[in-house]
């Protein structure tokens, strides 16, 4: 869950770089716009994944020795 809540996130970070670096929006452009049933999927994804990282934040780190 870890690692498709952090793809997913990865993903988003993308997307706003290229919104921000050329005012382009790659999810819109794959999915016809950005209020498409699939743009709004992916960012509720997106968002939800987000949330989830959060408690990344809060967990002890196991260390092999």
């Amino acid at each position: 869950m870890d690692r498709v809540a952090l793809i997913l996130v990865i993903i988003g970070a993308v997307n706003w770089l290229l919104v921000g670096l050329f005012q382009w929006d790659l999810v819109a452009a794959l999915f016809n716009g950005e209020g498409s049933f699939l743009s709004r999927t992916i960012y509720f994804l997106v968002g939800l994944a987000g949330l989830y990282c959060i408690s990344l934040l809060f967990r002890e780190r196991h260390t092999a020795s």
